[in-house]
């Protein structure tokens, strides 16, 4: 596997080293002791989730906060979808900046993110499945997000804005100026 970093202090993209023949492919998806001796991150990953979605669902932004904050490891394992992290950490000079990458059942990348980033995805192909790693239980009492259309943010999530499908949840969202720049 090689690493690369984003613009993002500890945002990275992870590109597995795949074996392919006449029957197929082999990659390991994650290794911790490979993903600690190249990152330097010593994270022990709690929960697995998997979402389907078909092409316009924008899930996001959301993060957990406080002692429930998670870091991510995410991909792709069927479709193609935007995949979006937000650095929302308090006296982060990247505070407030997002970055984007596309994220495939073709080109294999993970995307890790760290605990107080912003996470959310949006479907390109017909249909995605979509797996992220998590290293901190979920709790519904430690929720929290931002707005997906921000226009501070000015995300391009590709597709034309009347083609999304975002819950009612998420269009409640504030935006990030509504937090101040304290950061989670």
């Amino acid at each position: 596997m090689t690493i690369e970093s984003t613009p993002l202090k500890g945002c990275l993209i992870i590109k597995p080293s795949i074996f392919g023949d006449e029957r197929g492919y082999f990659f390991e998806s994650f290794n911790q002791e490979k993903f600690r001796a190249l990152t330097g991150i010593d994270t022990h990953f709690v929960q697995d989730n998997q979402s389907y979605s078909t092409k316009g669902v924008l899930r996001g932004l959301h993060l957990q906060k406080g002692a429930s904050a998670q870091s991510k490891l995410v991909r792709v394992v069927k479709g193609e979808v935007l995949d979006v992290a937000v650095d929302l950490r308090a006296n982060s000079k990247t505070y407030g900046q997002h970055f984007g990458i596309r994220l495939s059942a073709d080109n294999n990348l993970q995307l890790y993110i760290p605990r107080g980033f912003a996470h959310g995805f949006v479907v390109l192909s017909d249909e995605a499945i979509f797996q992220y790693k998590c290293d901190n239980y979920y709790d519904k009492t430690a929720e929290a997000g931002i707005y997906y259309a921000d226009p501070d943010l000015a995300i391009d999530w590709i597709l034309p804005y009347e083609e999304l499908i975002v819950s009612p949840k998420d269009l409640e969202l504030p935006n990030l100026s509504a937090m101040g720049t304290t950061g989670f």
